[in-house]
């Protein structure tokens, strides 16, 4: 049986998925966001050789996959944010602390071996639609 709650979210301002994936999926008032890393969304090459650099890059791609369904950072209740090494924390989270400056989301951060294309910084992150009242009674967002 197939849902039709859930719907492929797909942002001509992100970079194309590199692989068998989706950008983003919409199912009911939840946008689930695939791992961005910091690719330019028109030329595919990544953008910055620090993590401060490249951490901008991913979440304006992540914003870009969250604007398509009316929603944004503001909206972001968890992120996972993946380094290639935590040497790097810092000078992401001073980043990260630019585009939430008020009431982040939950968020983990871990150390890994290796990241698509060699790169410093992947963050995904699960957003929510904003509610909009309309009439009176509350409205989940428009249709994708």
């Amino acid at each position: 049986m197939i849902n039709n709650e859930r719907v492929v979210v797909a942002s001509p301002l992100a970079p194309k998925a590199v692989g068998p994936y989706s950008q983003a999926i919409k199912f009911g008032n939840m946008i689930f966001c695939s791992g961005q890393i910091p690719l330019h969304p028109e030329t595919g090459e990544v953008v910055g050789t620090d993590a401060a650099a490249q951490t901008q890059q991913v979440l304006s791609n992540l914003e870009a996959v969250l604007r398509v369904v009316d929603s944004g950072l503001f909206q972001v209740v968890k992120t996972t944010v993946y380094l290639k090494s935590l040497d790097d924390f810092a000078e992401m989270n001073a980043v990260y602390a630019q585009f939430f400056p008020v009431d982040p989301p939950a968020r983990a951060t871990v150390e890994v071996a290796r990241l698509p294309k060699d790169v410093l910084v992947e963050i995904d992150c699960i957003a929510i639609l904003p509610q909009r009242i309309t009439g009176g009674a509350p409205a989940l967002g428009p249709a994708i």
